[in-house]
């Protein structure tokens, strides 16, 4: 059995696997504030010699995660980009410059869909990659997440709240044309970057992260949506045995 994490900016999300595509055995998430809260989660759980791990949270929470798994006797190894791996090759000028996350997003997408597609992770950040059928990721956008956007308004303005509700075609309060201009600003940059793939049926809007199921309700685009790309793509790179260790 394989432990995955998926270390972001706002929760830390783990998985256990014991096969490259079966479903999982057992997930969860913590706060990234609170890294200590998984080592309770993980005592609920068959004991694990092996995990897998990215990281967009900065050296530190490394460092931990790495010492209190290595306590737990389970040897961690981090998934970096590299020029290619696991059917996907890099396209960045630099390709040790792609954060890991979007890496192994690329390398989960590549595995559950072999046609050209956009890779949408919609969490603190919504990032929005263009993967080609041949495997090739040929570059991406980064842009606020939605309850960036909305708190940036809330913070940086003097009568603005930080908006609640559901969006609307046309909205007709405050929050509403918060909550909606938000979300259709997502959805233009998402949709802008498809359309040069629209004219092939077999392309698609793979679509994951905390926003996801917001993002799904407003982008008019034949849409895949999976639960958590990252440690889908992490699980894949494990299970091929070519992760790095540290």
């Amino acid at each position: 059995m394989i432990l995955c994490l998926d270390a972001g900016n706002t929760r830390i999300k783990w998985g256990i696997a014991a096969t490259p595509g079966d479903g999982w055995l057992a997930r969860g998430a913590v706060d990234t504030a609170a890294p200590l809260a998984l080592v309770a989660q993980l005592a609920a759980q068959p004991p694990l010699q092996r995990a897998i791990a990215c990281s967009v949270a900065g050296a530190r929470l490394e460092t931990t995660l790495s010492s209190l798994l290595a306590e737990r006797g389970i040897a961690l190894g981090w998934l970096r980009a590299a020029a290619s791996a696991h059917g996907v090759v890099n396209g960045y000028r630099d390709p040790a410059q792609l954060g890991a996350d979007r890496w192994a997003a690329l390398i989960g997408a590549r595995g559950l869909h072999d046609g050209p597609a956009i890779v949408v992770m919609a969490g603190t950040a919504t990032t929005v990659d263009r993967l080609d059928s041949d495997g090739r990721f040929r570059g991406g956008l980064i842009l606020p997440g939605f309850d960036l956007m909305r708190g940036s308004l809330a913070r940086n303005t003097a009568q603005l709240p930080l908006a609640q509700g559901a969006p609307a075609s046309l909205p007709q309060s405050t929050d509403e044309a918060i909550v909606s201009g938000c979300l259709m600003a997502q959805a233009g940059a998402i949709e802008r970057f498809f359309a040069p793939l629209a004219h092939d049926p077999r392309a698609r809007c793979l679509l994951s992260g905390g926003a996801a199921t917001l993002l799904a309700g407003v982008i008019d685009l034949p849409l895949l949506h999976v639960e958590n790309l990252v440690l889908e793509g992490l699980r894949r790179a494990a299970f091929a045995g070519q992760a790095g260790s540290e």
